[in-house]
């Protein structure tokens, strides 16, 4: 009587949880459609930032290195008396931003300031000013902060880390319970383990979307509104986090039966294809989805995820349950069989970190020249520190002593377990990172290379700036200082850079005065090699001297 009740029951789970995974692609196909992009940043503007232009502008233009969405009233620029100067909503076109301004307005410094959201769920913001007429005392956006809440940066590193505990505290029980589990233990620890991670992981993705509004409009931590919260959950980041929440609930009815006792192999044929749909949805909505190669990217994010899932997962059942639980004769056959899924895990997690990599990182300068290279190699050096005690562990295996002797295996999994620990909290700043290919890239915005130095006359010690310092346009700024290190008025300037190796012969460079003591200008610099930069500065109506600074050009 009992098999013929648990037959329609096993039968209904079956439905709804097929019903879960319909409703979620049904789901996915419906979720806005987005270009790939990552971290997007500042490439070039019109009028260019610091620049001189004779009239106002009809419109401002930012063109972003890659494509960018839109955050409610965050794009805006500021007259000299403080007013908004730009009139409408600005229009987004893949990369472009075009923002109408008022061409009436008075000549003096304009400040743009902008916030916007990459592919990747990231917001990007920052500001320039460009000059109508004369440069004059730039003005302030006080509506407009676009510095990042650091606490809910935090927050969502936390809620990060937590979705990633929760997922080898879900996953290592389920896979242990259906294919290791000895029949004489009790579910009941194992059970509860897996609710909790199943708990931790919806937690996490209700939190991590709702700290996205703040993280999103540069709020605190529960600045969450409800045009907010619209803003989120319709975009990809959203509708994925909604597909998790609902392969969860899928999931969870099959694995109800699973924890209580065994199932047969169609329940396990759909948890599997849940749970691989629901690591699916980590890439999906972070760096990989938005990397050069996206499907390439999200596959082995959704593969180093799953080994780290497994992996872990199954070093806690080990811990916490089948070592101190089991006898002599259940370890001996459960150890090797473990011993061969780490073994695969590790693989699958060694080799997708290395696709990723090679992807995220580009170049072997971006890996020890950017935080997200710094991360990945610490990330990198963890992770040899636990293979080394998983080799002793599956050594214990092989030598038949982790049977008959457990607490040897039993030190080096909690090792392992308190290293990989780390390894979740660095991944899960990681994920927050501008990825290094991005990070590295010499476009406006982004922090790029320049020439920086100090020349000394008897009549004043100059400043000299120049960036990005390569081949193309550059930007050069002039600060002149007395021997007392006092600014210093200069009344004339001139500036002049040659390349005599390549026959360049002396090219004028054009010059502003922003202040008394300070001159900027742009030159064009055609050639790599060691530009002679030199400067003469006029003090007074008879006084002037001229230094000489060489400049190397990428």
């Amino acid at each position: 009587m009992a098999d013929m009740t648990a037959a329609p029951r096993r039968r209904f789970a079956r439905l709804t949880a097929a019903a879960g995974l319909l409703v979620t692609i049904v789901a996915l196909l419906l979720a806005p459609a987005s270009p790939a992009t990552a971290h997007a940043v500042l490439n070039s503007s019109s009028p260019t930032a610091s620049s001189v232009v004779p009239a106002a502008p009809a419109e401002v233009v930012l063109t972003f290195s890659e494509s960018v969405r839109k955050v409610p009233d965050k794009i805006r620029v500021i007259a000299p008396d403080g007013s908004r100067a730009d009139r409408g909503e600005p229009v987004f076109t893949d990369s472009v931003v075009n923002i109408p301004v008022d061409p009436s307005g008075p000549n003096g410094t304009y400040l743009v300031t902008y916030r916007v959201i990459s592919a990747d769920s990231h917001p990007v913001s920052g500001a320039f000013t460009y000059s109508v007429g004369a440069p004059s005392e730039p003005p302030v956006d006080s509506g407009n902060d676009g510095r990042a809440n650091p606490t809910v940066g935090n927050a969502i590193k936390i809620a990060k880390f937590v979705g990633y505990a929760g997922l080898l505290l879900l996953i290592g029980p389920a896979l242990v319970l259906a294919l290791l589990w000895p029949r004489r233990l009790s579910r009941r620890g194992p059970a509860r383990l897996a609710w909790t991670g199943l708990g931790l992981v919806a937690l996490a993705t209700v939190a991590g979307t709702l700290w996205q509004v703040p993280y999103t409009n540069g709020g605190g931590l529960f600045d969450i509104t409800g045009a907010g919260l619209s803003l989120v959950l319709g975009s990809v980041f959203g509708a994925v986090h909604l597909v998790r929440l609902g392969l969860l609930a899928a999931a969870a009815v099959l694995l109800r039966p699973l924890l209580a006792g065994p199932v047969g192999r169609t329940d396990l044929v759909v948890l599997g294809v849940l749970g691989a749909g629901a690591l699916l949805t980590w890439p999906l909505s972070g760096h990989p989805a938005a990397s050069p190669a996206p499907a390439v990217s999200v596959l082995v994010d959704a593969v180093h995820l799953g080994g780290m899932a497994v992996w872990l997962g199954g070093l806690v059942m080990l811990a916490v349950f089948l070592l101190p639980r089991a006898d002599e004769r259940e370890l001996g056959a459960i150890l090797p069989i473990w011993s061969r899924w780490a073994a695969l895990a590790v693989s699958a997690l060694l080799l997708a970190g290395i696709v990723q990599a090679l992807i995220e990182v580009a170049t072997p300068a971006a890996l020890v020249g950017t935080r997200y290279g710094q991360l990945v190699l610490a990330k990198s050096g963890l992770f040899a520190l636990v293979i080394g005690v998983a080799a002793y562990s599956r050594h214990l295996v092989r030598k038949r002593i982790a049977a008959s002797r457990p607490a040897p295996i039993r030190r080096a999994v909690w090792v392992e377990l308190a290293i990989t620990a780390i390894v979740l909290g660095v991944s899960a700043t990681l994920v927050q990172t501008t990825p290094a290919r991005t990070a590295s890239a010499n476009v406006a915005g982004a922090e790029a290379d320049y020439f920086a130095t100090m020349l000394t006359s008897p009549l004043f010690t100059l400043q000299v700036e120049m960036a990005p310092a390569e081949r193309g346009n550059n930007s050069v700024h002039f600060y002149a200082y007395t021997p007392e290190n006092r600014p210093q008025p200069v009344v004339e300037w001139k500036a002049t850079v040659a390349l005599p190796s390549a026959g360049i012969e002396p090219i004028d460079v054009p010059l502003l005065a922003l202040t008394d003591y300070h001159a900027t200008g742009e030159i064009n610099l055609p050639s790599a090699g060691e530009w002679q930069l030199q400067i003469t500065a006029r003090t007074t109506e008879i006084d002037q001297d001229t230094v000489t600074a060489t400049v190397p050009i990428r």
